[in-house]
């Protein structure tokens, strides 16, 4: 890449105001932003002049390769989980016991990394919200829920959250993953606890006349829609054995590598015509997240293309160079940015360092080209702190509208920060740290 040694740091601004229009715009225009098409307004305008600045600065291959083998299939995956997982519905009320909560909790955290942090959290939401419908205070079940069911959960697979599905189209194996699980067990189990003894505390002070209502007004646990959870699995295995790592004929040919992507949207196809019409109304179901999924990404993969050219080439100056940095700035960037642009941009941080001083490496195990030891940062800084802030990771916000939408009353952006994110999760991730990654 011989034009990359000139390229500016000017050249990442309209990614900066890419994400920050993703943070800003919600708390100050509340109604413009939630028009999908002023989304992708604001993606085509940052968008397109940087499309047009590339081609002139030879990045032909860069952006073409972030559009189609990383805008694509990202979008295909999230679509198919999102449509698949939205024809299952899980209704009743079961008694809204401390026990009952948790045990919903902790089945959420493991379905988070086979259907996706979006898809546990989509499928497991209203049954948590309608459970603790007689309940007084039930605000910290959907806080907890967030940080588990909607990030913390996911860790395990490719498919479990978007920022490891695109360090997974960059090269990790698909079971690489699973050497995360210590982390995602010491983090889910120590959240669950807290969770646990601190709905107990809750539960306390529940009127009896609620609570006895609670007992008597139970309606048994139904799914609808079983079928989808065939088309799951069919996702989900393309995803672990469709790959380059497992054919490697599929790195050669161009239209091949599409392979997975074809037999995922099949699956969702599939999904679409075998779900009876009223699953998908029971669950409320629209096209609207995913559309904004599409219009957002759209401006981030293209505006975010010049910020990876110029960290992987000014990679040893500065100054990240370790596993501590790594998951410290991951997390933090993920905090307040997509989780998913701040991982690929720490993975190409971490192969500008090999690149730059390979001597360094040596010895050290390389995953898809990076030190493991940064790979783990960058994964479990990515998922675990997305669920900091409200706009961390894209479930985040739609639990919290459906939340407000059942009259459960939400802390504000920053209320959520000083009354749960900073006292209770940022404990257990610097926990995880200390423990897993040094």
């Amino acid at each position: 890449m011989e034009h990359s040694h000139s390229i500016s740091l000017w050249s990442g601004l309209p990614f900066v105001l890419m994400l920050g229009s993703i943070a800003v715009f919600p708390l100050v225009a509340e109604k413009f932003w939630e028009s999908n098409r002023n989304k992708l307004i604001v993606s085509l305008i940052l968008g397109i002049p940087t499309a047009i600045w590339m081609l002139f600065n030879g990045m032909t291959g860069e952006l073409e390769h972030s559009l189609i083998f990383d805008y694509i299939p990202f979008l295909i995956l999230l679509g198919g989980l999102f449509i698949i997982t939205g024809g299952i519905f899980v209704d009743g009320d079961i008694e809204a016991t401390p026990r009952n909560n948790t045990i919903l909790l902790a089945i959420g955290a493991v379905l988070a990394s086979f259907m996706g942090t979006t898809g546990a959290a989509m499928l497991l939401i209203r049954p948590l919200l309608s459970i603790n419908s007689e309940r007084k205070f039930k605000t910290h079940s959907i806080l907890f829920f967030i940080a588990i069911v909607a990030n913390s959960g996911g860790l395990l697979t490719p498919i479990g959250d978007p920022p490891l599905f695109m360090l997974y189209l960059r090269g990790v194996p698909f079971i690489w993953f699973f050497h995360l699980i210590v982390e995602w067990a010491t983090t889910n189990i120590i959240l669950l606890i807290i969770y646990f003894i601190y709905d107990s505390l809750q539960y306390r002070k529940e009127s009896p006349t609620d609570i006895a209502f609670d007992r008597t007004n139970i309606r048994p646990m139904t799914i609808g829609g079983k079928l989808n959870f065939l088309w799951l699995m069919g996702v989900l295995l393309s995803v672990a054995f469709i790959n380059s790592n497992i054919f490697p004929q599929l790195a050669d040919n161009k239209l091949f590598g599409f392979a997975r992507e074809i037999v995922i949207l099949l699956m969702a196809i599939a999904s679409l015509y075998f779900t009876k019409k009223e699953v998908r109304v029971s669950n409320k179901f629209s096209w609207h997240p995913i559309q904004e999924v599409a219009y957002l990404f759209l401006g981030i993969f293209i505006t975010m293309v010049p910020v990876l050219v110029y960290l992987e080439t000014n990679a040893s100056s500065l100054g990240v160079d370790n596993p501590i940095q790594f998951y410290y700035s991951t997390g933090f960037l993920s905090s307040f940015l997509d989780n998913t642009p701040t991982a690929v941009t720490f993975y190409s941080l971490a192969l500008g360092l090999v690149h730059a001083s390979p001597q360094m490496f040596e010895g050290m195990k390389l995953i898809a080209g990076v030190p493991e030891t940064f790979l783990i940062a960058i994964s479990v800084g990515a998922v675990m702190f997305g669920a900091m802030t409200y706009i961390g990771n894209g479930p985040n916000f739609m639990v919290k509208a459906i939340a407000e939408e059942q009259k459960v009353p939400m802390p504000h952006f920053f209320a959520y920060m000083y009354k749960f994110s900073l006292i209770v999760l940022l404990p257990i991730f610097i926990l995880v740290q200390l423990l897993f990654i040094h």
